[in-house]
């Protein structure tokens, strides 16, 4: 008998998953708890676990904040079925197609601009978010040494911060929340300002002590800084933490004063997931690199991009290098940038405005109850976001399981139960996704309680 037909009579799927798969975040266990997906169509999930128990619930991550369409979308489906009769993937040096055009000239029309500030004009598509952002800092250090100022390779990042999880990437994540420690000697030693004041509390005497502090360091470091990089708005994965948009303009102006490129990734929060098409709309910024990712494709395939001033791009095309050092096998990829059209294309019609206002109001009202449990710091929303912050870590499993139990798909990290639903979920589900958090972060408080 094969090798194949031994593993699949060894069991279960899940059995058969921990025996060979590592999966993010996560030890290589034979004990990690998982639940198999039978099926996804619209916000919800078909699942099972190890003991055969089949559940349906309500997808409230987005599979990580992408699936903003919901799952089996017939545009971005027939998107998909009709590059594939075409071809699936042809290298991008040298080459070129439809799919990758239209996909730039559709995010070039809908990024942020101003009369006043030099436009984006040039994307460069990446693999994942993370490698959008490696080839962001690439291009601000090459920019600098284009201008004459080859010492400029350091960053100046907000503490909170997250950009993922390559090595240039964690080198601007928060340097103690960040996985820093884990890697010493190997990422590079950037210049961290104290995180914003919080947009629920922020006063007007904070955000100038805020300011003051980060003009400080930019001032001090200005001769070994290529760039400024945050997140606008809303930082995500390094604790759903919102700020004022005022705090933005103050990074534009402040990169502007010391001849420093603005980064901003909106990984997370492009495509409207804060209640404005990009979180930067807040703040009217316009920068001069743009990351985007995640939601791009409906989370269908692996893409994204970084989008550049005109300015910057041919900065670096006429320096010493010719040319922006980075080019993965799958750039362009043609199906993925098909069903980012697609994706787009539905963004576009403008109805995720309305969508979003829906979400963000259902999970508003819904996890309002929360405020009054056991063990529960706060109680967030921002545009289709919504945070339960618990005064101690949470118990992943243990919240999982119990929100599972109550029909919902929570992913929690830190502190932190959250949903970032899909746009399309109705008011109706969107509200059972806040009761089933809820009652998860009940149960499991209750339980904490009773077992002391």
């Amino acid at each position: 008998m094969n090798r194949t037909g031994s593993l699949i009579e060894r069991g279960s799927l899940i059995e058969r998953d921990r025996a060979s798969l590592w999966h993010p975040y996560a030890p290589a266990s034979g004990t990690l708890p998982l639940w198999e997906v039978e099926g996804a169509h619209g916000v919800r999930l078909r699942l099972r676990d190890e003991h055969g128990e089949r559940f349906e619930v309500l997808d409230a991550m987005s599979s990580w904040w992408s699936v903003i369409h919901g799952y089996r979308n017939p545009l971005l489906d027939a998107a998909a079925k009709r590059q594939l009769a075409d071809f699936s993937h042809v290298m991008f040096g040298g080459l070129t197609h439809g799919p990758a055009v239209e996909l730039a000239e559709r995010l070039l029309a809908m990024v942020p601009s101003a009369p006043d500030r030099p436009a984006l004009e040039r994307v460069f598509l990446a693999d994942s978010g993370s490698v959008s952002v490696e080839v962001a800092l690439k291009l601000a250090v090459q920019f600098q040494t284009a201008a004459g100022r080859p010492k400029r390779q350091r960053f100046l990042s907000l503490r909170g911060g997250y950009h993922g999880d390559t090595f240039a990437a964690m080198g601007v994540c928060d340097p103690v929340d960040g996985m820093h420690s884990a890697f010493p000697g190997l990422l590079a030693a950037n210049v961290f300002a104290p995180r914003p004041p919080a947009v629920a509390t922020a006063t007007a005497e904070d955000i100038e002590h805020w300011r003051a502090g980060l003009e400080e360091l930019a001032a001090r470091h200005s001769d070994e800084l290529a760039a400024i990089i945050a997140e606008p708005v809303l930082q995500g994965a390094g604790g759903m933490f919102a700020y004022p948009a005022e705090c933005v303009r103050i990074l534009r102006e402040i990169a502007d004063r010391h001849g420093l490129l603005l980064i901003l990734d909106e990984i997370a929060t492009g495509f409207g997931r804060t209640g404005e098409l990009f979180a930067a709309d807040h703040a009217g910024v316009v920068p001069d690199i743009l990351c985007v990712g995640k939601a791009l494709t409906g989370g269908y395939l692996s893409l994204a991009a970084m989008i550049c001033t005109g300015e910057v791009a041919r900065a670096v095309s006429a320096g010493a290098a010719g040319a922006l050092l980075h080019g993965p096998t799958f750039m362009g990829n043609p199906l993925a940038c098909a069903v980012a059209n697609a994706s787009l294309g539905i963004i576009t019609t403008g109805a995720w405005r309305s969508d979003v206002a829906r979400v963000g109001a259902a999970l508003a009202s819904g996890l309002a109850p929360a405020r009054e449990l056991d063990g529960v710091a706060d109680v967030r929303t921002i545009g289709a976001v919504g945070v339960i912050e618990l005064e101690d870590a949470v118990d992943v499993p243990a919240v999982t399981q119990a929100a599972i139990r109550n029909g919902v798909w929570v992913r929690p990290f830190r502190n932190l139960v959250y949903a970032m639903p899909p746009y399309i979920s109705s008011a109706a589900e969107t509200e059972a996704m806040a009761a089933g958090m809820v009652a998860a972060v009940a149960a499991v408080s209750h339980e904490r309680v009773g077992a002391r």
